[in-house]
Parts: structure tokens; sequence; C-alpha cells
């Protein structure tokens, strides 16, 4: 009976006990905030181990984890680092491929421009964190199909949206990688998860909105159609902001697939249906979490 008193008189040391992987690998309390999120923790959860908010929850426990040495504190690159810039520079590869076919005239340049759509989707390469309970190979297989997509309208209508779409990938990418920077330093000002939610939504909102300009204006140079190319970018930037920050693949495959349907509201709808997917799926702390 002892020991039952002392662990109802100290939850959180069972708490502690049931989570001490997440918390002897966490390097801040930031991560054992969007683990115990993850796994179904909220602030309403945190009132009963007497604290006021997931992130207080997680400080303690954080400072009651023992620990051999200290552990190295986290990067605090931003999207400029070295790694992002070759990135970046990988990305702008499909554009500039697509810009030099259309430019002289080649042979096949409606085949070379759907090719180059589909590199910009999967350059350069799938980042980020695995799906709970699903694996990176399932991060590439959705970018794939996300390529086979963007490769199909390409064909159904012409070079002109190859192009649009290759440039506008290129500043998808910038605007994924800045709005990874702003959101990860929102997350590390917050002091409750609905706090980082109601600020993450914003966020994000405002980031597709950047995108969606630019992606029109990449559709006016390429000559291509705005309501035409505009569905498809979108739901190519939703695509990779989602497997980048380790949502479920389940609905971002079904957006793609919807895709591929030869009907002319099928991509916007797909856009659509995908957007209404990301703003709760990225607006949880543990999207956010460093793999």
């Amino acid at each position: 009976a002892a020991p039952r008193r002392r662990a109802a008189g100290d939850p959180v040391k069972l708490l502690l006990h049931r989570h001490r992987t997440l918390c002897e690998q966490a390097v801040d309390p930031l991560q054992i905030a969007a683990g115990l999120e993850a796994q179904g923790i909220t602030d309403r959860t945190a009132a009963r181990f007497r604290h006021r908010d997931v992130f207080s929850l997680a400080e303690e426990l954080y400072a009651r984890t023992p620990r051999e040495e200290e552990p190295p504190a986290p990067s605090a690159a931003g999207p400029a680092d070295a790694p992002a810039l070759r990135r970046f520079g990988l990305a702008l590869l499909p554009g500039a491929l697509a810009c030099a076919a259309a430019a002289a005239a080649v042979p096949y340049a409606a085949a070379v421009t759907a090719l180059a759509a589909a590199a910009a989707v999967v350059l350069p390469g799938p980042s980020g964190r695995a799906a709970a309970g699903s694996s990176p190979r399932s991060g590439r297989a959705v970018l794939l199909l996300a390529a086979a997509a963007a490769g199909w309208a390409v064909h159904r209508h012409g070079a002109s949206l190859g192009i649009a779409l290759a440039l506008a990938a290129a500043a998808g990418h910038l605007a994924a990688a800045v709005y990874a920077a702003r959101v990860r330093h929102r997350l590390a000002a917050s002091h409750a998860l609905e706090d980082f939610a109601d600020g993450a939504r914003p966020l994000l909102l405002g980031t597709v909105a950047g995108f969606a300009a630019a992606a029109a204006g990449a559709a006016v140079l390429a000559g291509a159609a705005v309501p035409l190319a505009l569905p498809i970018a979108l739901l190519l930037f939703l695509t990779r902001l989602l497997v980048g920050h380790g949502a479920p693949r389940g609905p971002v495959a079904a957006a793609l697939v919807l895709a591929l349907v030869p009907v002319t509201a099928a991509a916007p709808a797909a856009a659509a249906g995908l957007l209404v997917c990301a703003v709760p799926a990225l607006a949880r702390a543990s999207a956010y979490t460093r793999p």
C-alpha cells in the first residue's frame, strides 16, 4: 500500500517512468512537450499532474531525468545554412531545365518539361520526420506519387504548365524552409500547446497565401493558365509540407490520387481537401521536432 500512496503523491514520477526513453533522448523540454502531445497528452491532461500546461510538465520531466552528461545544444541554424542552400540549389535545377528546353525549342520539349515538373517534386529529396507508425519509405512513395501527378498534368495540358510547376516548386522550397524556421521560433516562445496552435495556424495560412501568389506569378511567366496551374502547384506544395513534417500519409496520398482523375475540378478539390487536413496537422507541436 505504501508504494501506491507514494505514486499517487508524485504522479509526475509515474509519467517519467512511462516516458523514460523520450525524456532521456530529448535535448530540451520542447522535444518532451512535442512527444507528449504526439501521444495524446494535452494541457488539460497536464492539470492532472499539477501543471498548468504540457510545456510546464515537460520542463519538470526534463529536469528530473538523470543524465550522465549534458546533451548538445540544439542547432539554431535557420534556412540559410549550407545544407539548406544546397537543397535550394537542387530545387532550382528543374525550373532551369524546363525553361532552357522551352527556350531552345528542342524536340520533345513537352516531355522534358513534364520530367522537370516531376523532378521538382522529388528534388531535393524528402526531409524531416516520418509519420507516426510509418517509415521514411512511405514519404518517398508519396513524393513519387506527387511527381506522377505533376507529370500527368503536364502531359495533359502542355509544356507551359510544366515550366510553371517547376518554377513554383523552387519558390515553394524556399517558402517551406522559411515557414519551418518561423514556426519553430514560435514553438520556442510558446508556453502552452493551445497558444502554439493559435500562432501556428496564421503562419501556415500566410505561407500558403504567399506561395499561391508566387505560383500565380510563375504561371504568368510560363504562359500557363493560372486557374489550371495554381491548384496543382498548391497541392504539390502542401504535399511537401505535410510529408516533411511527419503528417499521416493517407490523406496526402488520397488527395494525389484524386488529382490524377482527368476532370477539371479534381485538382482544385484535392488541393482544398489537403489544405483542410494541413491546418490541424501542422498546428501540432510534435510536427516540428527535429528528426
